[in-house]
């Protein structure tokens, strides 16, 4: 049996706009994932929404996982004609909506009767389906297509996809689609566990070159650099993406608080100046806020230490310290209070590129005194404030927010580890512990260094082990 057709409607030449399209037969097809362009990959999709391709014959949207640059485009699937169930894991299920009506709001309308005719046909067409059960997505005489979706690790909900598919022949053969993998040892989420086998695997490569920081160890360097912060008497702000990054860091400021709490709040470790029992820790971001809630609903779906917290009476995602603010007249007053009395605090606020979102206000208001302390988590792409702030601030530089330039006399740190991609072993140990390794390995979502890095180490693996195998770069 040959391969079925697939095309890349994005991420093939980039990182953003994932969209897959698979025939399950002549004439009937799916795809997995429809999101949208981002950053410097916008000019590949019009303004980064729009869709490139016809729709007819697309059966089903299967979504990996609620991340923009791979559910963005879902609003112009629907306004496209595309009536077909959109299926996704059964925490996505919940994710789903917050997320695309956010999307709705910025890329369509912000009328609030068509906002919820909208939000009604999502509703009506999302079909949740439990992580590891098949499901039957297309039979007929000549052909067979079954779904099934496993943890990726990435983010709550994310799922890779495995597709069993039957042709005229009779002849089986699976499918794999990675969507985005996770790394290991992250907050909340159990590790990942390969496929058994894949006779096709589509891959992710976003850090096909490299290898991330040391992740067992990150929450101590995340307390070192906000203990080093503080001792400058001012506001430690971190820049933070509403799914995944801002629910990592809640968890891990609370283990930081109970390690004081159970330490008889002994300042010894942590410098006679930081008061870590009494230190306010904000999340602004509504957004954010309502990905939190949702995630604390969906503890089942936990890894087993942070249930084992829960079990404990401790509160990993509401803890006491923690503010949340959610109007903007709120989110107003407190950026003037600490611009003005540079209290010690800790601010989580979006967006993680500096971007957009509220991070803005808080960055124009104190990057240009030396007594705040901006620190970064997550990568900074070119072309973003973020990375101009990272790569300009440390030498006195500025920054352009909103027209205005901005003088950078706050400090600036950067702590590694906080991908939530898996990385070049990850992605490598992904294929290598399957069962029986795939004989076509297909390299999508990286830019052209990852990808040629990532299939020379997948090449050299296959040569080195002595089996049969073929890596392509679209």
């Amino acid at each position: 049996m040959d391969h079925p057709e697939i095309i890349h409607h994005g991420a093939r030449e980039g990182v953003t706009g994932s969209c897959h399209q698979v025939w399950m037969d002549q004439t009937a097809s799916l795809l997995i994932d429809c999101g949208a362009f981002q950053g410097e990959d916008e000019g590949q999709g019009g303004e980064g929404l729009t869709l490139d391709f016809t729709i007819d014959g697309v059966k089903a949207l299967i979504v990996t996982h609620v991340h923009l640059d791979h559910v963005g485009r879902i609003p112009h699937l629907l306004a496209a004609g595309f009536e077909g169930p959109i299926l996704c894991s059964e925490p996505s299920a919940q994710l789903l909506p917050i997320v695309l009506e956010d999307a709705f709001r910025l890329g369509i309308s912000d009328d609030p009767e068509q906002l919820e005719r909208y939000l009604k046909v999502v509703e009506q067409r999302t079909i949740a389906l439990p992580y590891g059960n098949w499901f039957t997505l297309h039979e007929t005489e000549g052909a067979h297509c079954k779904v099934r979706l496993q943890p990726a690790g990435h983010v709550l909900g994310s799922a890779y996809v495995e597709l069993e598919m039957t042709g005229p022949d009779a002849t089986a053969q699976r499918v794999v689609f990675s969507g985005d993998l996770g790394a290991p040892h992250s907050p909340l989420l159990p590790d990942l566990t390969p496929p058994e086998r894949a006779d096709l695997l589509i891959l992710e490569s976003t850090y096909g070159d490299r290898r991330h920081a040391d992740r067992e160890h990150r929450r101590e360097r995340l307390q070192a650099v906000i203990e080093r912060a503080l001792q400058n008497q001012g506001t430690v702000l971190i820049p933070s993406f509403c799914i995944g990054r801002t629910q990592d860091l809640l968890y891990e400021l609370e283990e930081i608080l109970h390690e004081h709490e159970l330490a008889g709040q002994d300042q010894t470790n942590s410098g006679p100046e930081v008061d870590w029992p009494h230190l306010p820790i904000i999340l602004d971001s509504p957004l954010a806020s309502r990905f939190t809630q949702v995630y604390k609903g969906l503890q089942g779906y936990w890894d087993e230490s942070a249930q084992d917290r829960i079990k404990e009476g401790r509160k990993p995602l509401s803890f006491k310290q923690l503010i949340t603010i959610d109007s903007h007249e709120e989110h107003q007053r407190i950026v003037q209070h600490l611009a003005e009395t540079a209290r010690p605090a800790i601010v989580i606020a979006g967006n993680g590129m500096c971007s957009g979102g509220r991070i803005v206000n808080y960055l124009k208001a104190m990057l240009g005194d030396a007594r705040h302390d901006v620190v970064f988590v997550g990568y900074q792409a070119h072309g973003t404030p973020g990375r101009d702030i990272l790569t300009h601030g440390p030498d006195g530089g500025y920054v352009m927010l909103d027209g205005e330039r901005i003088d950078i006399r706050a400090a600036i740190e950067r702590v590694e580890g906080y991908s939530a991609h898996a990385d070049q072993a990850d992605l490598v140990g992904f294929v290598t512990r399957m069962q029986a390794w795939p004989s076509h390995i297909r390299l999508i979502h990286g830019e052209p260094e990852a990808k040629q890095c990532l299939a020379g180490v997948l090449q050299a693996r296959y040569r080195e082990s002595g089996h049969e195998g073929s890596v392509h770069i679209p």
